[in-house]
């Protein structure tokens, strides 16, 4: 796992595995989901 701080833009990403990503959705305004091939989520967005 992974976890990236941005404090300019004040955005907090988490990687959860180094699957690659297919597909990203935003779940709610500033939260984006990244999603692997077989639908698991393997990052998270929050700024």
């Amino acid at each position: 796992m992974r976890v990236k701080l941005d404090k300019e833009s004040d955005a907090l990403y988490v990687r959860i595995d180094e699957s690659e990503i297919v597909e990203s959705e935003e779940v709610e305004p500033g939260i984006i989901l990244d999603f692997s091939a077989d639908g698991r989520v393997v990052g998270m967005y929050w700024g």
